[in-house]
């Protein structure tokens, strides 16, 4: 099983990288275009998809102008259940996103690796209302196999102006073995998370291209790296208070 793990996730990541990097140079150029123009990115996912926020947030090597949208509801500590209740509501993200402070010179990814649930797909649109360009991180087999919860009908990849696909197939689980009666092991998660960094990365190298100094945080157990950091923080504090 550890091997196979490993081969399915490579396939995978492989046919990301050869069938998707126009999409995720696309989303690059856009977060570079978004931070030349003091924007941030923005990123929101429920449920475990909550991770890719907080992964690329205040992270060595990372961009400085990262916000994880956290809502504690929909995240898994406060009850895994629950949280999946309130991701199904219609109407429940306008509870917090107009806290949201999203402009239109921002980039918003979103993540939902099913894509049917309400409160990413009004995170999406009240995002694009709202000006910015919206990113989608969902898996279209998997999201076009299900009807939407949202009340309009649509999944996140149809409400978004870029897609990605992490190609997680029906269900999130591409492992079978005799003896287990239903398939296991997710991947939506390794794959999420590298094609965030990628994008990230990519974002960094258009930025130096274009002769932007890149807003990139230093690791903090490095001599030196407090006062780099300090800085950083200092022009961004107004926009991601968690800074």
């Amino acid at each position: 099983m550890i091997d196979e793990y490993f081969s399915k996730v490579q396939e995978l990541l492989d046919q990301i990288k050869n069938e998707q990097r126009h999409l995720l140079k696309e989303v690059a150029v856009k977060a570079a275009d978004s931070i030349e123009n003091n924007g941030i990115i923005q990123l929101f996912g429920a449920g475990h998809s909550h991770i890719f926020g907080e992964e690329v947030f205040y992270r060595a090597g990372g961009l400085v102008p990262v916000k994880p949208i956290l809502e504690e509801n929909i995240m898994l500590h406060r009850g895994a259940v629950r949280s999946s209740m309130f991701e199904r509501s219609n109407d429940y993200a306008a509870e917090f996103v107009k806290e949201l402070e999203i402009g239109k010179q921002d980039l918003v990814i979103v993540s939902s690796t099913s894509g049917r649930n309400a409160v990413p797909v009004e995170t999406a649109i009240y995002a694009k209302k709202h000006g910015a360009c919206v990113a989608a991180l969902t898996s279209i087999t998997y999201s076009s196999s299900q009807e939407s919860r949202h009340q309009s009908g649509k999944r996140l990849y149809e409400v978004a102006d870029i897609t990605i696909d992490n190609l997680s197939v029906k269900g999130d689980a591409v492992l079978s073995h005799p003896g287990v009666d239903v398939p296991f092991a997710p991947t939506s998660t390794v794959t999420g998370a590298c094609i965030i960094n990628s994008i990230i990365a990519e974002t960094i190298g258009i930025l130096g291209e274009r002769g932007v100094k890149a807003p990139v945080f230093l690791s903090g157990n490095l001599d030196g790296a407090d006062e780099h950091n300090a800085k950083l923080i200092k022009q961004y504090k107004d926009r991601i208070p968690m800074l």
